[in-house]
């Protein structure tokens, strides 16, 4: 299996920045994709971006194109969000995930580390 540590999470004023980092640890070598998604109180979680761990594409959810930007350290096997010009509807905790082959839903999962953005 593959462990999943989220970091860096926090509360900024709309228009702020926060980068969150996800440590992997155990079985990387299965990971194939690693992703963010996020859960907003009352709504379902949503999957916010996510990068091909071999290759580094990289995809969005149109809703955060051009402000979030996924990337990844190789060798320190650690996914990164970088979110900028935060707005209050991305407030939500946001989990890091890793697919190992068979999709996100029986991968691993980190705990969540809570976005507060206010206006």
């Amino acid at each position: 299996q593959v462990q999943l540590v989220e970091s860096g999470g926090g509360s900024v004023q709309a228009g702020g920045s926060l980068r969150l980092s996800c440590a992997a640890s155990g079985r990387t070598f299965s990971m194939r994709r690693m992703g963010w998604f996020r859960q907003a109180p009352g709504k379902e979680r949503e999957s916010v971006a996510a990068i091909i761990w071999s290759d580094g594409r990289t995809y969005y959810a149109d809703s955060v194109k051009g402000r979030f930007t996924i990337s990844r350290d190789y060798g320190k096997n650690t996914v990164y969000l970088q979110t900028n010009s935060l707005k209050p509807e991305d407030t939500a905790v946001y989990y890091c995930a890793a697919d190992l082959g068979a999709g996100w839903a029986v991968g691993s999962w980190g705990q969540g580390t809570q976005v507060t953005v206010s206006s």
